[in-house]
């Protein structure tokens, strides 16, 4: 999509800080972090959130759980712990359309989120 931020990432048209790139995936820093550690590891094709992924996602929805464990292994923060967040839609605290794992760790998380 044209007018996606993640998308425009994605691709490369806006830079960001990249720590994890592939065929099918891209993980970056969030710009606004939460935690010590806050990565966010999306889809290159554009899907809005996780109810339009479909069943031909199956492997790319288990793909990025990979990348995320091989991130938080990269980023020091596996053994300690960590936290995967997948925001659906506004009261779901989605605010970029483009469906995306946030990883969060670094410091102790409490539950249940604010």
């Amino acid at each position: 999509m044209e007018d996606c931020l993640f998308c425009k990432l994605a691709s490369g048209r806006i830079a960001t800080d990249v720590i994890y790139s592939d065929e099918q995936v891209i993980a970056f820093r969030d710009a606004k972090p939460e935690a010590p550690v806050h990565v966010l590891i999306i889809p290159r094709r554009h899907i809005e959130n996780i109810l339009a992924a479909e069943d031909a996602d199956e492997a790319l929805l288990g793909h990025m759980l990979v990348v995320a464990s091989r991130v938080a292994r990269q980023e020091g923060v596996a053994e300690s712990g960590f936290r995967l967040v997948i925001n659906c839609n506004e009261d779901g605290g989605q605010s970029v359309g483009h469906l995306h794992i946030h990883l969060l760790g670094g410091r102790k998380l409490g539950w249940p989120p604010g």
